[in-house]
């Protein structure tokens, strides 16, 4: 599944992708560390947080005990986080809550590591709000159900389908403005 992040994540995703590649083979170690070029440790977070790291070395006056701080790259951390008025499904409720829904459902594919899908959710919520009543607004997180996303063909993130009747009527792939969602989503209202 492809990834389409901003310059600020993008940086840190690469430079995270080196330091596993790298670490994988040196460390046999069962932690949640990653120890490697830049990064010393991605601890279990909540939310996006991105800043920077600090690591502490001994300076050459080691035998004084003067220890300094250097500036060590970048730390990204994600979770999901779903607030907002767009409802939540996922492979048990997708049946109920999408294939059968008497009115046209809107599903938002995401994932919390993905930053445009993060930019776009503000505006589904926004969506969902305008069209209460007429257009149910769902968000599927493709990490928690692949094969949702597998059955579906969705190969990037953020993804927008549009069902009416039990059947996928539209697709939009990418961050795109919401007046390109709302077009999309006004063809299929009674």
């Amino acid at each position: 599944m492809a990834m389409f992040l901003d310059a600020g994540v993008a940086g840190c995703a690469v430079q995270l992708a080196l330091t596993v590649a790298s670490s994988v083979s040196a460390s046999s170690s069962s932690s949640h560390c990653v120890v490697g070029m830049n990064v010393r440790c991605l601890p279990v977070a909540r939310g996006l947080r991105i800043g920077p790291s600090r690591a502490k070395f001994v300076s050459s006056a080691a035998s004084q005990g003067s220890v300094r701080s250097q500036r060590r790259g970048v730390v990204c951390e994600a979770q999901e986080t779903v607030t907002g008025v767009a409802g939540v499904v996922n492979e048990a409720t997708w049946k109920e809550l999408v294939l059968e829904s008497k009115i046209p459902v809107l599903v938002d594919f995401w994932a919390p590591w993905c930053g445009p899908c993060r930019m776009i959710a503000p505006l589904i919520d926004e969506l969902a709000k305008t069209y209460a009543g007429q257009v149910r607004c769902l968000k599927l997180n493709t990490d928690e159900s692949p094969g949702i996303a597998t059955e579906y063909g969705i190969r990037s993130i953020p993804t927008v389908m549009v069902f009416k009747n039990g059947e996928k009527k539209d697709t939009v792939i990418g961050a795109v403005p919401k007046s390109t969602l709302a077009t999309t989503l006004e063809k299929y209202l009674n």
